[in-house]
C-alpha cells in the first residue's frame, strides 16, 4: 500500500465530513468569486465611471443583470450590500470548512494511533525480539504526529484545490485565451518550486531518519541509566544525544531554509507573470470588446487573488513532501504483511481435565536454522509439578513459552486434554494461566494496581488475602502508603524479592489453573528466597505446574522431574529415580549440592568458633560492668582479652565470607 492509499483508507471512515468539506470548500471559493468579480464595476460606479458591458463575457453581464434599471447611486448600494453578503458568506463557508476540516484530522489522526496501538498489542513476540522499543515508540508517537500535520495539509490543499478551480473557472468564462495564457506562464512558477519540493521530501527522509536515531538512543540511556552512572559514562552519552540532537537540528533548520524560500521565489515570478499577462491581456481584449476597463479589471483582480492560493497551494505541495517520509514510516508500520501474527484458534479454553501433552515438539526461533528443541515429548498430567531442569541455552524457557502460545512449534503440536493447543481462543488461553519468572515486571503505579492487574474487578479483601499469601503483606503494611505506594518504573523502589512476591500476589489473585514459575527464585538472596519458595508452594498447591528451576533445591518435590540438554529430554523420573539412575541429573545434584554442604560446613565451623570467642568475651565485659575488678591491672586484662577475642570473631567472619564467595564464583 502507498502513502497517499493509506490516508485514503482511513479518510474513506468518513465520506460525510469529506462531502461537507467538499461543499463548503466549493461554497466558500463560489462566494469569494461572486464578490471579486463584483468589486470592479462597484469601484467603477463608484468613481463615476462608465460600467461598460457591451460584448463583455456572460459571467459578468449575469452578475450584474440584477442591478440593470436601477439608479446610479441605488445600483451602487445594492452592489456594496452584495459584496458585503457574499464576503459574510464566504467567511462562514470558510470557518465551518476549518471546524469540519480540523475534525475530520484529528479524527484521522486517532485512527492511525489507534491501529498502531492496536497492532502493538496484537502482533507477535517475535517482532519485539527484532524491533528497537524506541523506534516503536518514535512511530507511534512521533511520526504519528507528523502524519497527522501531513492530513491538516492535504485537507487544506484540498480546500485550496477547490477554490481554484472555481477561480480558473471564472478567469475561463472571463477569456479562455487570457486563461491560457496565464495558465502557461504561472507553470513557470510550479516548475520553479518542484526543485524546492523535491528537496523537502529529501529533508523529510533526514528528519525522520534522525528522529528515529534520537528517540532509540534516549530510550536505551534512560533505561539503562544505572549502568551509564555504574561505568562512569555521563558524558559520554552527553556527548552521544548532543551529537545526534545537533544533527536532527540542523536538518530541521535546512528544510526551514528551503521552505521559506518559496515565499520570495514565487513573489518574484508571480509579478514577472502577472507584467506579461497585463501586457498581452491589453492586447487580446483590445481587439475583442469595446470597453477594456471592466473586463481587463475584473479579470486582473480574480488573477491576483488566484495568485496568492497557488502560492498558498506549493507551500502545502512542499510541507506535504516534508512530511511523506513520516507518513511511508507510518504506512509500513501498520502494514500487517510484513508482520508475523498468531492465528487465533475458536475454541474457548474452559477446564483441564486429563493433562497437557508436549507431543514430539521441535522448534526454531523465525529465520535461524538451528533447532532449540528437537523431539521433545512430555506429558504434563492435571494437578501435578513437572520440572524442567538443566544448563543455561538448553530450551528450558523456550518449551515453557510454548504452552502459552508465545510462540507456535516448528514441529510437532501442545495437546491439551487431547486439543491441539493453536485451537483455543488465545485469551480464554492465557487468561487460564499464571506466569511467574526471574524477570518479574511490574508498572509504575501502586502496589495495588499491580496485584490486581490480572482481574477486572476485584475486592480489598481479596487483594489482602492474596498479597498474605504470597508473603508480601508484611512488607507491603510497612510501605509508607500501603496497598496504594507508588511502587517506580518496573517497581524500582522494591527488593527483587519484593518485587517477586508482588508477582506471585498477582498470580494468586489470578487464580490460574495452570501455572508456569520460570526461575523465579534464581536471582533471590537466602531470606528472599524462602520467602518466596513458601509463596509458591502455596502457588502451586492443586494445580498444573510447570517449573523451571537452576536450584535443584526448589524441585525435589516435583511429581516428575525433565533433564533437558542441547533442547532434547535426556532423562524423565522423580527425583529418587533419577538419583538412582546415577547420570546427567545426578552429576548436576552432586555439582550443586556439594557445593552447598562445603558452604554448610563453613557455616558450622564458623559458628562454632564464634560461640567459643563470644562466650569468655562476655563473661568478661560482664565483670567489667559489675564492678567486679580488684585492681586496675586486672581490668586492662580483661580489656585486652575482650579485644582480642573481637577480633578474632572478625578474623571467622570474614573466613565464611571469603568461603561462601569462592563457592559463589565456582559455581
Amino acid at each position: 500500500m502507498s502513502a497517499n492509499k493509506l490516508l485514503l483508507k482511513f479518510a474513506r471512515r468518513y465520506p460525510g465530513r469529506i462531502l461537507l468539506t467538499v461543499i463548503l470548500g466549493f461554497s466558500g471559493a463560489l462566494f469569494n468569486g461572486i464578490s471579486t468579480t463584483l468589486i470592479v464595476p462597484v469601484l467603477l460606479s463608484f468613481l463615476q465611471e462608465a460600467v461598460e458591458l457591451r460584448g463583455a463575457p456572460p459571467l459578468i453581464k449575469t452578475l450584474m443583470y440584477p442591478f440593470e434599471g436601477m439608479p446610479q447611486n441605488q445600483r451602487l448600494v445594492w452592489m456594496t450590500l452584495a459584496i458585503v453578503l457574499a464576503i459574510i458568506l464566504k467567511n462562514i463557508a470558510s470557518y465551518t470548512n476549518t471546524l469540519v476540516a480540523t475534525s475530520l484530522t484529528r479524527a484521522l489522526t486517532f485512527d492511525l494511533r489507534e491501529a498502531g496501538l492496536r497492532l502493538l498489542l496484537e502482533v507477535d513476540l517475535d517482532f519485539y525480539s527484532k524491533t528497537k522499543v524506541g523506534d516503536l515508540i518514535n512511530r507511534l508517537g512521533g511520526e504519528v504526529g507528523r502524519t497527522a500535520n501531513a492530513i491538516g495539509t492535504a485537507i487544506g490543499m484540498f480546500t485550496t484545490s477547490i477554490t481554484v478551480l472555481v477561480f480558473v473557472g471564472l478567469l475561463l468564462s472571463i477569456s479562455w485565451k487570457m486563461t491560457v495564457t496565464s495558465t502557461i506562464l504561472l507553470g513557470l512558477v510550479a516548475w520553479t518550486n518542484q526543485y524546492i519540493i523535491t528537496r523537502s521530501k529529501y529533508f523529510g527522509h533526514q528528519l525522520s531518519e534522525m528522529s528515529k536515531d534520537y528517540s532509540v538512543r534516549i530510550l536505551e540511556t534512560i533505561t539503562g541509566i544505572r549502568l551509564v552512572k555504574s561505568t562512569g559514562n555521563e558524558e559520554r552519552e552527553y556527548q552521544r544525544i548532543k551529537e545526534l540532537i545537533q544533527r536532527r537540528e540542523e536538518a530541521d533548520f535546512s528544510a526551514q531554509v528551503n521552505y521559506a524560500a518559496i515565499a520570495p521565489i514565487n513573489e518574484v515570478v508571480n509579478l514577472i507573470v502577472i507584467i506579461l499577462i497585463v501586457f498581452m491581456g491589453r492586447t487580446i481584449f483590445a481587439n475583442e470588446i469595446e470597453s477594456i476597463s471592466t473586463v481587463l479589471l475584473t479579470y486582473l483582480l480574480v488573477l491576483f487573488r488566484l495568485i496568492p492560493l497557488i502560492s498558498q497551494l506549493n507551500s502545502g505541495r512542499s510541507q506535504f513532501a516534508t512530511t511523506s517520509a513520516s507518513v511511508e514510516v507510518v504506512n509500513d508500520f501498520l502494514s500487517c504483511d510484513d508482520k508475523p501474527f498468531m492465528v487465533n484458534g475458536t475454541v474457548p479454553y474452559t477446564h483441564l481435565r486429563s493433562g497437557i501433552h508436549f507431543k514430539e515438539i521441535s522448534f526454531s526461533y523465525p529465520n535461524h536454522k538451528n533447532l532449540v528443541l528437537q523431539k521433545v515429548d512430555l506429558f504434563l498430567p492435571h494437578g501435578t509439578t513437572l520440572a524442567l531442569v538443566g544448563t543455561s541455552g538448553s530450551g528450558k524457557s523456550t518449551l515453557a513459552d510454548l504452552l502459552p502460545r508465545f510462540y507456535d512449534p516448528t514441529e510437532g503440536c501442545i495437546l491439551i486434554d487431547g486439543i491441539d493447543l493453536r485451537e483455543f481462543d488465545v485469551k480464554s488461553l492465557r487468561k487460564a494461566m499464571g506466569i511467574v519468572s526471574q524477570d518479574t515486571f511490574l508498572f509504575n503505579a501502586s502496589v495495588r494496581e499491580n496485584i490486581a492487574y490480572a482481574r477486572q474487578e476485584v475486592s480489598e479483601a481479596e487483594i489482602v488475602e492474596a498479597a498474605k499469601g504470597a508473603n508480601a503483606y508484611e512488607f507491603i503494611e510497612q510501605l509508607s502508603e500501603g496497598l496504594d505506594t507508588q511502587i517506580g518504573d518496573r517497581g524500582v523502589l522494591l527488593s527483587g524479592g519484593q518485587r517477586q512476591r508482588i508477582s506471585i500476589a498477582r498470580a494468586l489473585l489470578q487464580n490460574p489453573e495452570i501455572l508456569i514459575l520460570d526461575e523465579a527464585t534464581s536471582s533471590l538472596d537466602t531470606v528472599s528466597e524462602r520467602y518466596v519458595q513458601e509463596a509458591i508452594e502455596k502457588l502451586s498447591c492443586d494445580r498444573t505446574t510447570l517449573v523451571i528451576a537452576h536450584r535443584l533445591s526448589t524441585v525435589q518435590k516435583a511429581d516428575q522431574i525433565a533433564v533437558i540438554d542441547r533442547g532434547q529430554v535426556v532423562e524423565m523420573g522423580s527425583h529418587e529415580e533419577l538419583l538412582t539412575k546415577g547420570g546427567y541429573y545426578t552429576r548436576l545434584y552432586s555439582m550443586q549440592f556439594a557445593e552447598e554442604a562445603a558452604r554448610d560446613e563453613a557455616l558450622i565451623r564458623g559458628s562454632y568458633e564464634i560461640r567459643t570467642r563470644l562466650t569468655p568475651m562476655i563473661a568478661y565485659l560482664k565483670l567489667l560492668v559489675d564492678e567486679m575488678v580488684d585492681s586496675p591491672e586486672e581490668r586492662d586484662e580483661l580489656i585486652r582479652e575482650s579485644f582480642h577475642s573481637a577480633a578474632n570473631i572478625f578474623k571467622t567472619l570474614e573466613f565464611i565470607e571469603n568461603t561462601i564467595k569462592r563457592l559463589a564464583i565456582k559455581k
